[in-house]
């Protein structure tokens, strides 16, 4: 999928972004005035992926916070937050030393386990671990369901503002401020990676992790949701038809070789995918060593991995709570990345809109991280978990789809492909006819054919949302559709708003037109003599270039960095 569709897809809005110098929704204006509403579409999902992606965040500062201890607080069952399943193996294992049975978070003698029959009690027995517990009712106070709200869980709440003022401040003077730090968001977590590989792979049970991680299961490669779920990977990996790679690299120098990063990032990507699931199955593969149980009965995904497995993980390490904060604090590091990508997407977006609002960036950059918190409280409620698996579902899937579908399809066949690698070659230098032709036939039959087979099958093997047991209600899946539809509604309105607002002219002429570049569409340095009259420090889009553009050379480096989200 990164072939097909991650590499491709990267390469071509990194090309079209430094080309034009533009955000996402004033570059469709002049490039296809018909489908400005992509930038709209765009801006929409990197808004509502934006509103709970700072969530997760805020649970890994709740998690670095919690790790400042001399012993992490999910060691063992508490009875303030645990219930009868908790089942503490450390516990366990120190009353297996004493000849005891251990049930019901109590150490019973071997006499008393006797008479009662503990041994099997036990055996049958639904366990789960202490760190399990503690992130569902400690942490969470997950209710029973998303019908059942309940209140703000203040603890998440402070951890989601705490959250959105660390963004505002790495955000509030622009790309030059955010560039600074990504420089060690970016590099920190391989520090992490790193140390914990070396100690992950020396633990007990280590290899057994490692093989069941490396070892294929062939038969899956059959079944389209598998295809689709890599689909999705990539575009949250590398974040294609969000909008964030055309605004970062419209801050690029016309000519820098933007292929060369669209290269070293997919590849890079991949390649600390690959490693970090070295370091994540050595230590599950430790834990059912030390569970006794079978590697596939400890592998979890998403939060459960991050919140569950690995917690449960660093517990029964030596010197745990320095594990947990450097495992946090990598998790933080790397949701910061995402997270400064999705509020320059939007924040660019309106700046780009309503251009007397430059002058005052950090004050929008203030009101969009308000708004943040404020749509984000949502996902501290009691219910926050439900709705926050209800939106990853939706938000960022067929909508993101659709329009990396449409922004490929007009660029290879509507601009045309030849045309488009033209301009490339102006920025980057003239490449091979062989070159040429397979980026040709990348854009306008690979690329655009196997997003539509993922589509498609992912429709056909649409399942309703479901977090373990619990099904969501049909309600909750009817605005789980309409958050997913709402980029393309917004896409199809402004379509007919484009064609009617033509004053003359058949249906035909006014699409003639509307499909057509405008006659401002070109390079960014096309209007260079504008360079000296207007523009403000962070660089001006809507027809003024932008100042960083050209005078600061370090910004493509550092948005190198930025894009390997």
């Amino acid at each position: 999928m990164m072939l097909l569709a991650g590499l491709p897809l990267m390469f071509m809005e990194l090309a079209i972004g430094q080309y034009a110098n533009l955000g996402p929704v004033v570059l469709f204006e002049r490039f296809c005035p018909l489908f400005q509403g992509l930038g709209y579409g765009m801006i929409l999902v990197s808004s509502v992926v934006m509103l709970y992606y700072n969530v997760i965040i805020a649970w890994t500062l709740f998690y670095t916070f919690a790790s400042w201890a001399r012993r992490l607080p999910w060691e063992n069952c508490d009875p303030e937050w645990s219930t009868s399943a908790c089942y503490s193996y450390q516990d366990a294992d120190a009353c297996d030393l004493k000849n005891g049975t251990y049930f019901n978070q109590t150490c019973f003698s071997s006499n008393v386990s006797s008479a009662l029959n503990l041994t099997e009690l036990v055996k049958s027995m639904h366990k789960k671990t202490p760190a399990d517990e503690y992130f569902l009712h400690y942490v969470l106070g997950i209710s029973s369901g998303i019908e059942e709200t309940g209140e703000v869980r203040w603890p998440l709440a402070l951890s989601l503002l705490l959250a959105w003022i660390i963004v505002f401040a790495c955000l509030s003077k622009g790309v030059q401020s955010s560039g600074k730090v990504v420089y060690f968001t970016a590099l920190f977590p391989y520090v992490v990676l790193i140390i914990m590989f070396f100690r992950g792979v020396t633990l007990p049970g280590a290899k057994e992790g490692i093989l069941w991680y490396i070892t294929p299961e062939w038969s899956l490669l059959g079944k389209a949701q598998v295809w689709g779920d890599a689909a999705v990977q990539i575009f949250f990996a590398l974040s294609p038809a969000w909008g964030g790679l055309i605004t970062l690299s419209s801050y690029n120098p016309f000519h820098n070789n933007c292929y060369k990063d669209a290269i070293i990032v997919s590849l890079s990507n991949v390649l600390t995918s690959i490693f970090a699931g070295f370091v994540i199955f050595s230590v599950i593969g430790y834990l059912a060593h030390e569970l006794n149980v079978e590697v596939e009965h400890v592998v979890d995904q998403g939060a459960g991995l991050a919140f569950i497995v690995y917690p449960e993980v660093v517990a029964r390490l030596p010197i745990a709570p320095l594990w947990a904060f450097l495992f946090f604090i990598m998790l933080l590091t790397l949701g910061l990345d995402s997270q400064f990508a999705l509020l320059e997407t939007v924040t660019t977006a309106i700046l780009d809109s309503f251009p007397f609002l430059r002058e005052k960036k950090t004050f929008v950059v203030l009101g969009v991280s308000i708004f943040g918190f404020l749509g984000g409280i949502i996902f501290t409620t009691r219910a926050g978990v439900y709705w926050l698996e209800l939106f990853d579902k939706y938000a960022a899937n067929f909508s993101v789809l659709l329009i990396a579908i449409a922004e490929c399809l007009l660029i290879s066949w509507n601009y045309g492909a030849d045309r488009f690698l033209n301009d490339i070659e102006k920025m980057i230098g003239p490449r091979s006819n062989a070159w040429v032709i397979f980026w040709s036939i990348m854009w306008k039959y690979l690329t655009p054919a196997t997003l539509l087979f993922i589509l498609f099958f992912n429709w056909i093997e649409y399942e309703p949302a479901k977090s373990g047991n619990y099904i969501f209600p049909a309600w909750a899946n009817a605005v789980g559709w309409i958050v997913a539809f709402q980029p393309v509604v917004v896409i199809i309105g402004v379509l007919f708003w484009k064609l009617c607002s033509l004053p003359k002219g058949s249906l035909k002429q006014r699409f003639i037109i509307l499909l057509t570049p405008r006659e401002d569409w070109g390079p960014a340095h096309k209007h260079e003599q504008m360079k000296n009259s207007v523009y403000d420090d962070d660089g001006i889009n809507g027809g003024i270039i932008r100042e960083n553009s050209f005078d600061n050379p370090n910004f493509n480096v550092t948005y190198t960095f930025e894009t390997a989200i």
